[in-house]
């Protein structure tokens, strides 16, 4: 492993940081090296410290150690992400016999010096009892690939000699703290602490020595893990075709679904994000996948995003969707009912004071494709696929040297639900649409912007198609977070097919789509040119029902319902005046909505409308709606504002209204009047 250390950049962080004083400087520095490197840290893993001298609220100069704050990212750290604790009290408690995890978090929180900061890591206490300056902790995949084995100390013991001593694996917290300190009290002399099933611990009077250490004792497990290394992962019979991904995900993601047991109507869905590589691909098509897959974690820390063993499914042959469906069901129906018996039976063990989580998978893995991360969002599902990734890696190079083990179940549990693990997670409350996906057709325009934007807030993750790639990639951009931008034209069948591709292999299938693409032709519909009127049904009609049509079978295969929503238009039920050629199709659309009401209520799948009128939008421009007043003979003020309430309708208003249709999980077959009051077009 090379070290990132570079002189002009530690120099540069000791000039930004000034103000904090070189020692935090040089450990934010040497904290986002080690954060930035996936094969030491992932995803909130790892912790570092820096004992100092702080002055406290009162203006009194103190001994402090500022160490990460629970779940801070370390890539990214700032002076904040390292709060400060007073040192003299967090020492005191070495003496303690024992401390409750309550009263070791209570202790660290009544002495931050800013009562307001982050809690400081679960392992603040390791860090206090060691006695160097700054201390660095990570669970670099090589020492994890070593202390993953039957003799996993002894070969640590072996690699390392008397550069790093070896600590037996116990929970983090107090314990750990203690038992680090007398292995390290017992071998003062050693460059860091091995800690068994667990990671690296190393220390310096100096960042950069302990950084420098933390690099060369990786290098050490690199460099066994290249040693005496034998063929693993014998490849197990796979069909001859395997079926895309595009197939795959819906049946997978619909499968890991569960229905809620209060809401009829409502499911608890999951969003997916795919790997694969030549690495990943020769895991899973392991004839022996079914052993060292389910052995456990490579590291208790993943346990609250991947739980302790990832789902596996049969290989998927391509053209043979409903045996994999029916094999994928099946699957996950037995992965519930052997998490549901571990937590019945670990949570006996502890006097039944636990309360499950969801017994859904967070990893699948799938022999001849690849590995899914699961998450009721693309960033947790993201976080899952990457620790899967990296549990590959460190379980492949186990047991290319021996034979990969992890902690026992009951370790397991007991880290799955501890309570400061959970707390990792936090306790914000979940939006609506969490967990599903929504896509937006004319999205790089108002309407479709605003309404990609509103279910983002809603907790959705979108997809946002439009002709125009470039606009729906600006609306993206704004909308921030895993937004997707999809180039698409809905009067292009092939168009519509990819574009849905892309959505499924990006988020693993589709729950809600807004069809709203459109634009409005003009003339007197008894001397419109016929190819007007074509162009019109092209877009206005036939772009629907192709949108539609590739959303619902996304939707059957997922088997857990879905929302169909349309842009409709007052036109479909109030004509205006040489607007044949745009309303003709927009009535037709409207009976479409209802079509797909009655032949697919069965299937959970909703279909409703939203019939808006006069909104300035990139179909109603400054130029469509001179030209539109003059037609009814109004001025544009009035034009906009002319209905029985005297308001101008807005994008958002409508945004809101295909949103308020998402929500209502018993209404179908219902068009939506935002217009501001027009009794012409009202639909009872």
């Amino acid at each position: 492993m090379k070290s990132g250390w570079v002189e002009s950049e530690a120099q540069a962080a000791v000039d930004r940081y000034a103000t904090q004083g070189i020692d935090l400087a040089l450990r934010i520095y040497t904290t986002r090296l080690l954060g930035r490197d996936p094969k030491l840290v992932l995803h909130g893993g790892g912790n570092t410290s820096v004992k100092t001298r702080m002055p406290d609220l009162l203006g009194e100069d103190v001994a402090v150690l500022c160490v990460k704050g629970s779940g801070s990212d370390m890539a990214a750290i700032e002076p904040a992400g390292l709060p400060a604790v007073r040192l003299d009290r967090l020492l005191k408690l070495r003496t303690r016999a024992a401390l409750t995890d309550e009263d070791m978090v209570r202790v660290q929180r009544e002495n931050l010096l800013d009562p307001m900061a982050p809690n400081p890591s679960v392992e603040t206490l390791l860090h206090a009892f060691l006695p160097h300056k700054f201390v660095d902790h990570t669970h670099a995949n090589a020492v994890l690939s070593l202390v993953d084995q039957p003799d996993g100390e002894a070969i640590c013991a072996e690699v390392y000699d008397k550069r790093a001593g070896i600590v037996p694996y116990v929970m983090p917290g107090f314990a750990l703290a203690k038992l680090a300190a007398e292995v390290y009290a017992a071998r003062p002399d050693v460059d860091g602490l091995i800690l068994h099933k667990h990671g690296i611990f190393t220390f310096g009077e100096t960042a950069h020595e302990s950084y420098e250490r933390m690099i060369a004792l990786v290098t050490l497990a690199e460099e066994r893990l290249k040693k005496n290394r034998k063929s693993v992962f014998a490849t197990a019979q796979l069909p001859q075709a395997i079926a895309p991904v595009a197939t795959v995900a819906p049946i997978l993601r619909g499968a890991c679904s569960l229905k809620d047991d209060k809401i009829q109507g409502a499911w608890r869905r999951l969003v997916l994000d795919f790997r694969a590589d030549g690495s990943i691909l020769k895991f899973v098509n392991g004839a022996d996948l079914s052993r060292y897959s389910q052995a456990g974690l490579v590291t208790p820390d993943h346990t609250i995003r991947t739980k302790n063993w990832p789902l596996v499914v049969p290989a998927p042959a391509d053209g043979k969707t409903d045996d994999f469906k029916r094999a994928a069901r099946a699957a996950v129906k037995d992965f519930v009912a052997h998490y549901q018996a571990y937590f019945a039976r670990q949570n006996a063990r502890v006097g039944g004071i636990k309360k499950p989580l969801d017994p859904l998978p967070r990893v699948a893995l799938v022999p001849g494709l690849g590995l899914f991360g699961l998450g009721r969002s693309k960033k947790d599902a993201r976080v899952a696929a990457d620790l899967a990734q990296c549990a590959v890696e460190c379980i492949t190079d186990a047991e290319a040297i021996g034979r990969f083990e992890s902690i026992s179940e009951a370790q397991m549990f007991d880290m799955e639900y501890w309570s400061l693990e959970q707390a990792k997670l936090g306790a914000a409350k979940e939006l609506p649409l969490a967990g599903q996906v929504a896509v937006v057709t004319g999205a790089g325009g108002t309407i479709g912007a605003a309404t990609a934007k509103a279910f983002a807030a809603a907790g959705a993750e979108v997809a946002l198609l439009d002709l125009d790639e470039a606009a729906a990639k600006d609306k993206a951009k704004a909308i921030g977070g895993a937004a997707l931008a999809v180039k698409c034209d809905v009067t292009d069948a092939a168009s519509v097919r990819a574009a849905f591709e892309k959505v499924v292999e990006t988020f693993g299938g589709v729950d809600i789509v807004i069809s709203n693409a459109g634009a409005a032709w003009q003339g007197r519909i008894g001397e419109v040119d016929e190819d007007v009127l074509r162009k019109s049904f092209e877009l206005n009609f036939y772009g629907h029902q192709r949108v539609a049509q590739a959303a619902v079978k996304i939707m059957l295969a997922q088997g857990t319902g879905g929302c169909l929503l349309f842009n409709v238009s007052k036109q479909a039920v109030n004509p205006g005046p040489n607007f044949g050629p745009y309303g003709l199709p927009k009535a037709a659309t409207l009976f479409l909505v209802r079509q797909y009401a009655v032949d697919y209520g069965a299937d959970g799948i909703r279909a409703n409308a939203v019939n808006a009128d006069r909104i300035r939008s990139g179909l109603l421009t400054d130029a469509f709606i001179a030209e539109r007043s003059k037609a009814r003979g109004v001025s544009e003020t009035d034009y906009l504002s002319g209905n029985l309430l005297g308001r101008e309708v807005t994008a958002d208003d409508v945004a809101q209204a295909f949103l308020h249709q998402a929500l209502e999980l018993k209404t179908t077959g219902d068009v939506t009047t935002v217009d501001g009051g027009n009794i012409a077009a009202a639909m009872r």
